[in-house]
């Protein structure tokens, strides 16, 4: 689970910053500096890789990258709502509905994948009945 986050994150980090061009239509106009916010995503998305990786940054690393999901998630509900045309991504409207719907499963999954949610505890939990 945390090695398919980090390969996740690695891809899409490394395209932020090798295309950038075709992530800022995804950027909500209200935002300033764009070109830089593209960056900053993509070395964010690079740093949470990294850091779901090492051991002792693990649990940081999934707490942040849990809130960077939180913050991205309104551009994803701009680009539904717009319909934005993105380059190499389905120009279909439903695409960036499903998006919406699979931002929660990214949180859960950084988190899970950093041990913050541990599936031991819940079943712990489940067999005694205490937390």
């Amino acid at each position: 689970m945390r090695w398919g986050m980090a390969a996740a994150l690695v891809f899409f980090g490394i395209d932020h910053l090798l295309t950038p061009d075709r992530y800022l239509p995804m950027i909500p106009s209200m935002l300033p500096y764009p070109a830089e916010i593209v960056f900053l995503t993509g070395l964010c998305e690079l740093a949470g890789a990294i850091g779901l990786l090492i051991p002792r940054t693990r649990r940081l690393a999934g707490i942040m990258l849990a809130i960077y999901f939180v913050c991205v998630f309104p551009a994803n509900i701009k680009n539904a709502v717009e319909g934005v045309v993105v380059e190499g991504l389905p120009t279909a409207s439903w695409y960036y509905w499903v998006r919406l719907f699979f931002q929660p499963i990214a949180i859960w999954w950084a988190l899970r994948a950093s041990e913050v949610i541990s599936p031991r505890r819940t079943r712990s939990i489940a067999r005694t009945g205490r937390a």
